[in-house]
């Protein structure tokens, strides 16, 4: 038996399989996965009055004492160049953008002590699009919301204990809460 016929011609046919399979086959049934979810793959959008505000799936910006804030983007939120910071825990600079962070947070939320502020407050995270905070992010943020809205605290934080979102299937990744979809139906408070 040749060489050619005991192990090359079965290298290419199995090549070959494997490349319809991972080429073809494989990005057809994620493709047919994605369009079973909301928005048919191209991620949720979310909209007040027709007009489109936001992506649910995508951190945004918000800095007004009368909103709830996302967490610090590396990357400005820009969807486009998702990525975290490349400065370590020990990089002066890093230290300084954290310092920078807590500091802000601190002015604009008076009676808050910087060990109580959830470090996903302060620091970047892996992608720089993070959409959620956990529900203490949120309920550290309630009293600024409420005193820069005229509201109460209670009803406030009530609206935070709805927009909590429980882990998937009961047990998979943390309780979290949408900072969008929260300042939406914050806006949308009577």
């Amino acid at each position: 038996m040749t060489v050619r016929k005991k192990y090359i011609l079965p290298s290419i046919k199995i090549s070959l399989v494997f490349i319809v399979i991972c080429s073809v086959l494989y990005p057809l049934f994620i493709a047919a996965i994605g369009k079973m979810a909301p928005g048919q793959g191209k991620g949720e959008t979310l909209s007040v009055n027709g007009k489109v505000v936001g992506y649910a799936n995508i951190g945004q910006k918000f800095d007004k004492d009368k909103y709830f804030w996302s967490r610090p983007s590396a990357v400005a939120y820009n969807a486009a160049g998702s990525a975290g910071s490349n400065k370590g825990p020990a990089n002066p600079d890093y230290l300084k953008d954290v310092q920078a962070h807590i500091d802000s947070f601190l002015v604009h939320n008076p009676g808050v002590k910087k060990e109580d502020i959830p470090a996903e407050l302060v620091t970047y995270s892996g992608s720089g699009l993070d959409p959620d905070l956990s529900p203490a992010g949120a309920k550290i943020q309630v009293r600024r919301v409420a005193d820069a809205r005229g509201l109460s605290g209670d009803k406030v934080n009530e609206l935070v204990e709805q927009s909590v979102e429980k882990p998937f299937l009961g047990i998979f990744g943390p309780a979290r809460v949408n900072v969008l979809k929260l300042n939406i139906a914050l806006d949308n408070l009577k």
